[in-house]
């Protein structure tokens, strides 16, 4: 089977359009036709940043992937023709870690576009198990149930920038009526302005940019806030106050730092309450000083997410198909042969919205 990708060659170097020979599908390996790959930010921090990749170079990245399985391995028969969302991290199942209840930290979990190749190309062979399988869908145009406009291409960013938040989310116990802080609306932050919304919950959204921040009244949030233009404790107390003034909690909210950046990791901590959750779904490279003693002191905890337990994932698809959860606004469709254009757009902030790269 041949395929064509773009592949990394190294970082800071031009990506190389290439025709790739793929191997046959092992036995607990499928082979997707890819109708859909999002962009995302970790993709840059391999290309520009330095990150290091599992896999040696060259590399075809991109693990945010939807498509139709086209072959498959003896045991997994049963998956040929159906539409797919692949998860961005698949544990193996059988270790410790994936019995005991913890599959994102499996020691042997593959991860698209970085422990192999990824989705940046016309087809991919990954593990079978662990596929998110999208019902009744065998055109990658066609529009999916739910009213939204969303077809499977569509649907490639659940596999990270929409089911990073909603694992954090889930870890946090979130429920109709809490508070959610959601720092950073740009990309992952929002999704889970979105997320938390459509199960009830009080969104809070900061962010230092204009444009999100009325981009996150428009995706739910009940409020939208610029940590930039007062201090720490005045903007705990504005959001305290709104709280008080719409009969929402004072105490245990969920605070999730999408924003990945020093500064919102600050901004995040700094909203502390008692019985508060922190989740830390951003990354960056930056250090920053914090007093760990205020998580004694509010009995507060702070949560790591990376990525989502492949087990919450027909949850998002359903949502979609049920109309809750509206990805067709904040997704933009481009022909995978833009890629080389489109990260310069996303590295010069050109892009507002998640890119799904088409084969």
């Amino acid at each position: 089977m041949r395929s064509v990708a773009y592949e990394m060659v190294e970082p800071r170097a031009p990506l190389r359009w290439v025709e790739r020979e793929l191997d046959l599908p092992g036995v607990d390996e499928v082979l997707i036709e890819v109708v859909g790959c999002g962009l995302c930010h970790t993709d840059l921090g391999f290309l520009d940043d330095g990150v290091r990749t599992r896999h040696p170079m060259p590399l075809v990245l991109g693990h945010e992937i939807s498509g139709f399985v086209r072959e498959a391995g003896a045991n997994h028969q049963d998956l040929v023709g159906q539409a797919v969302v692949v998860p961005a991290v698949l544990p193996c199942g059988e270790c410790a870690e994936c019995e005991a209840g913890r599959p994102m930290i499996c020691s042997k979990q593959v991860m698209p576009g970085n422990d192999r190749h990824g989705g940046f190309a016309s087809h991919v062979v990954l593990p079978a198990k662990h596929l998110a399988v999208v019902p009744d869908v065998t055109d990658a145009d066609a529009v999916l149930p739910g009213g939204t406009g969303a077809t499977l291409r569509h649907l490639a960013v659940i596999a990270d920038a929409v089911s990073t938040p909603w694992a954090a989310l889930v870890r946090a116990g979130v429920k109709e009526g809490d508070v959610v802080v959601v720092v950073g609306m740009g990309g992952v932050g929002g999704f889970a302005v979105q997320l938390a919304a459509a199960v009830g919950a009080h969104v809070i959204g900061l962010d230092v940019d204009p444009a999100k921040l009325e981009t996150g009244t428009a995706r739910g949030a009940a409020l939208c806030l610029d940590p930039s233009t007062m201090s720490p404790r005045d903007l705990r107390k504005q959001v305290r106050g709104w709280a008080k003034e719409n009969g929402a909690p004072l105490t245990r909210w969920i605070i999730l730092e999408c924003s990945g950046s020093a500064a919102g990791q600050r901004t995040a901590f700094g909203m502390l309450v008692h019985g508060a959750t922190l989740g830390v779904v951003g990354y960056t490279m930056d250090k920053i000083e914090l007093r760990l003693s205020n998580l004694m002191a509010f009995d507060a905890s702070a949560i790591g997410t990376w990525g989502c337990d492949p087990a919450l994932y027909p949850e998002l698809v359903q949502m979609v198909l049920d109309g809750k959860l509206d990805l067709t606004p904040w997704t933009e469709l481009r022909p995978l042969k833009q890629l080389p254009e489109t990260l310069d757009d996303v590295r010069s902030h050109k892009v507002s919205r998640r890119v799904v790269l088409t084969p």
